[in-house]
């Protein structure tokens, strides 16, 4: 983890600590003798039931997911084992995230029926164009230890993307994926690929938060019938997200966490989330958000947080 992401996380722990709400959600620190941050950690866990959303082909996927973005060795293969655990059956992954090993040994010692899970892995710049896709994918199934992916995703409109395209097309009709998308691509770009694809993209995987809304997106998403997925759906904390005023007085009001309140701001939108965490009283947390809703006044304050740009201008 970075010196960035470890700021992130205390920041978020030191708002879980101080929130006199969230208790009611569930969780409890034991404060007196903890011998370390989360030591004493008392979780009531929940049987979750997360719903699916239908994508363009038919195919259903979870509207919220585990990212595994930053993890690495041992503390992925845990987090992704204790994530299914946990309820959670869609898990997000990438070559360029240098996990995927990772990742396939947590599917297999969580010991869950493949059938149960939706597994996605994207295609990197390096590996772009018509032979190059084919040979990275069957790369990725390899390290991730599966005969098939249920989503793959395009990371980024870079390269020969439509040589990228007609490959991961073949694959889609050959049943070797049984969903094709795309990533970070803006509406030009979109409408550049729809232009010769001869099956259209599920998904646009984008950054998405209460500080980067994506209200244009969301709307030409909509239209053309492409589901919306958020990566960084808390912006890694950046900018204050954890302890930002308004998503604290909106959490405190629902006996909730900021985290919690910007799930729950996704999920009625309509766009799959897929946050991350190695903590485990995090990746239980993240699955409560639907035992509440967020009503018009909450969404119009949320609404205000947009600052319609980038938190990461290290990925444009």
């Amino acid at each position: 983890m970075s010196s960035q992401n470890q700021k992130n996380e205390i920041s978020r722990r030191s708002f879980l600590q101080t929130s006199a709400k969230f208790a009611a959600a569930g969780i409890y620190l034991g404060v007196f003798g903890m011998p370390e941050l989360f030591g004493n950690v008392v979780v009531d866990k929940k049987d979750v039931q997360i719903p699916d959303v239908k994508l363009n082909n038919g195919v259903k996927m979870p509207i919220l997911g585990f990212g595994t973005y930053g993890l690495s060795g041992e503390v992925c293969q845990q987090s992704v084992a204790e994530a299914i655990s946990a309820g959670y059956r869609l898990l997000d992954t990438a070559k360029v995230y240098g996990n995927e090993e990772a990742v396939g040994r947590g599917i297999k010692q969580s010991g869950i029926d493949r059938k149960k899970l939706f597994v996605t892995s994207k295609l990197w710049v390096d590996d772009a164009g018509y032979e190059n896709a084919k040979k990275g994918f069957e790369e990725t199934l390899r390290k991730l230890q599966l005969e098939y992916l249920d989503l793959y995703l395009i990371h980024r409109p870079r390269g020969d993307v439509k040589g990228s395209w007609k490959a991961m097309e073949e694959l889609y009709k050959a049943g070797k994926i049984k969903a094709i998308g795309i990533s970070n691509f803006d509406p030009v770009q979109l409408d550049a690929l729809l232009s010769y694809a001869e099956v259209k993209p599920v998904i646009n995987q984008i950054e998405t938060h209460a500080y980067f809304q994506q209200t244009n997106d969301f709307k030409v998403l909509k239209q053309h019938n492409i589901q919306m997925q958020a990566w960084a759906p808390f912006a890694e904390g950046r900018n204050g997200l954890f302890t930002n005023e308004i998503l604290t007085k909106i959490a405190q009001k629902h006996g909730k966490t900021t985290a919690q309140v910007s799930l729950r701001w996704h999920y009625q939108r309509g766009i799959v989330a897929i946050p991350r965490s190695s903590q485990k009283v995090h990746i239980i947390e993240n699955l409560d958000i639907f035992d509440f809703k967020l009503d018009s006044a909450d969404i119009k304050e949320i609404e205000k947080l947009d600052l319609n740009k980038t938190q990461f201008p290290e990925w444009t």
